[in-house]
This record gives structure tokens, C-alpha cells and sequence, in this order.
């Protein structure tokens, strides 16, 4: 419903009487929950699920009603920042991936948080950590997979078609104006060139030397760049497979993740948190995970990859 649809519909309300009045919910600060444990320290449990991206949240009646996934995180690192009895964060990643400029934000606050902060962060690999899953994990000081879960496929993709030969069928002209020959590089209602496509890969390539540098950078001394560009073709692992290549560095629970940054942290008892929006429901370590949607498809149209027109460059794994 437009916003000014909305308001007229709430005026009409406050003119008819004996109406029943709802309170719609509405953006708020988020505020600390306990989720387990005991003790006056305290572990933050941070959720990264779902696809990554920045992409609005939609909300009732299209209201706004949460913060766009970077700027949640933000928000709950400079809490924890803020609060001197929390000795580690432990990150809870569930995800295929997204949005190149999204995954390197967050594994940058993260890596900011860390200077900060001087306490340990440990990541538990869930369902799903791929590609731009595994970028941020790398930001981790030590990562550890779910028994069943699946990471890795490292490296870019930007997804492309060419419509030019259905636009034909249907008698459509392309009749693009441009000021230059690749203003409209990576179109998709014309074929592509050799140079464009020349253009694209080389930054793609630029993209995934980035992605190296992060790894090598979040793991030292487990692998040689070379070593991790053998791997790093797009393959996903099991989570025994990525322990054999060190990319994590032990298969356990996400029990055993909290229970990592606690000793990492010197502290043999805390409260798990997390920081929650209003009138969220947080129990356990694993309230509000958020299913991952690994399958990502022409046809999956709910990943936000065709919200906007044009062309985007992924860290995601697209079987």
C-alpha cells in the first residue's frame, strides 16, 4: 500500500468513531537478551543469515520496521564496543553469500571491532557459509564448521543474460543512446562484445585477488596463495573436506563455538546475548536463524539479484 494510501487510511480511523485502534510495530533500538548460560561476563552471539545485501527490509504495510543488514551489524558491534563486560563475540553464519561491496563492509567492521575491542571472535559455521559466508568467517580469529554444513566456493560472479533474440521474436528495437561504446557495458538486451567481456573479467579478477587477500590476510600461516588459489575455483566443501584444506580450523557445534570463545577469552563462565529488535522472540543460541535459501536460480526471485536493473557482482555461490 503507498505511504500516502496508508495515511489516508489511518485518518479515516480517527474520524470514524468506535474504531478498534492496532499498533503497528515500528523501528526501534535493539536491546540485549539473554540466551544461555551464567555469570557476569558476557558473549555476544551475532547473526549473519540469509542473502547479503543492503537491500531494504520490507515491513507492514511497507513501513519500515528493521535496519538494513550492515547497518544492524554495525549497530550490534558498537554495542558490544560499548559494553566492558563483553569478552567475545561469537558469529553465527548461515548464508550462500551476496553482494560483493555487503560481504567486505561487515568482514570490515568486524575487522574494526577487533582493533577496538581486543576480544577473541570465533565463527560457527552453520547450514550454509559460502563465498561471501566464508569472506566474512575469514574475518574470525578461529572458524568452526557445523558437522553437516557447507562452505568455500570462493571467488565472483556477476550474472548476465542476453534477451536480444527474444526482444527480436517480439519485435522490440533496442534504441539506446550512450555517450560511449561500453556506457551500456553488460547490458542485457544486446549481445556482449569480446572487449566488454574483456573489461568485465578483468574486474572479476580484481574482485577475487581481493577475496585471496582477505583469507590469507584472516588466516595466516595455513596456506600459501597459491596453495588457497588451487582451491578457491568456486567448489564448495563439506566440512570435513574444508578442515583437510584448513580453511576451518575444527568441526563442532555451535555449543562449541561459544564454548571456543570463552576459553579463547580466559573466562570460564558468561551469558550468551544477543541484541534484539522489539518484540523479537530470542530463547536459545538458536532463535532467529535465518534459513539460508542456498538455491539461487533465474527462477528464485525473492534473493533481491533482479531488484535492481543491471548488473551486480556476487561472492555467492549460484548452483
Amino acid at each position: 500500500m503507498p505511504k500516502r494510501s496508508f495515511l489516508f487510511f489511518v485518518f479515516l480511523l480517527v474520524l470514524v468513531p468506535g474504531c478498534v485502534f492496532i499498533t503497528l510495530p515500528g523501528p526501534g533500538p535493539l536491546s540485549e537478551k539473554v540466551v544461555g548460560g551464567k555469570g557476569d561476563d558476557k558473549v555476544l552471539l551475532l547473526e549473519i543469515s540469509g542473502m547479503l545485501t543492503d537491500d531494504k527490509p520490507g515491513g507492514v504495510l511497507g513501513l519500515d520496521t528493521a535496519p538494513n543488514l550492515t547497518a544492524r551489524i554495525k549497530e550490534e558491534l558498537e554495542l558490544a564496543a560499548a559494553d566492558p563486560k563483553v569478552k567475545a563475540v561469537v558469529l553465527r553464519i548461515n548464508t550462500p553469500g551476496g553482494s560483493v561491496t555487503t560481504s567486505d563492509i561487515i568482514a570490515h567492521e568486524i575487522k574494526r571491532f577487533k582493533e577496538r575491542k581486543k576480544v577473541p571472535v570465533v565463527a560457527g559455521l552453520m547450514d550454509l557459509a559460502t563465498s561471501g559466508g566464508y569472506y566474512i568467517a575469514s574475518s574470525a580469529d578461529t572458524i568452526i564448521a557445523q558437522p553437516t554444513a557447507v562452505t568455500g566456493s570462493i571467488g565472483v560472479v556477476a550474472l548476465s543474460v542476453n534477451a536480444s533474440g527474444l526482444m527480436e521474436k517480439l519485435g522490440i528495437t533496442n534504441q539506446t543512446v550512450k555517450s560511449g561504446d561500453m556506457k551500456d557495458l553488460g547490458s542485457p538486451i544486446r549481445p556482449m562484445t569480446e572487449e566488454e567481456r574483456r573489461v568485465l573479467q578483468s574486474v572479476i579478477d580484481g574482485l577475487f585477488e581481493r577475496f585471496l587477500d582477505q583469507v590469507i590476510e584472516g588466516r595466516p600461516g595455513r596456506f600459501t596463495r597459491e596453495e588457497l588459489r588451487a582451491i578457491s575455483d568456486g567448489r564448495i566443501f563439506t566440512a570435513p573436506q574444508a578442515l583437510e584444506h584448513k580453511l576451518v580450523d575444527s568441526i563442532g557445534y555451535l555449543d562449541d563455538a561459544i564454548d571456543a570463545a570463552k576459553e579463547a577469552a580466559g573466562i570460564k563462565e558468561a551469558r550468551v546475548v544477543t541484541y534484539a529488535a522489539p518484540r523479537a522472540y530470542n530463547n536459545n543460541i538458536y532463535s532467529l536463524a535465518e534459513p539460508p535459501k542456498a538455491g539461487i536460480s533465474i527462477v528464485n526471485i525473492d534473493t533481491g539479484l533482479f531488484r535492481r536493473f543491471g548488473m551486480e557482482f556476487m561472492y555467492v555461490w549460484m548452483p
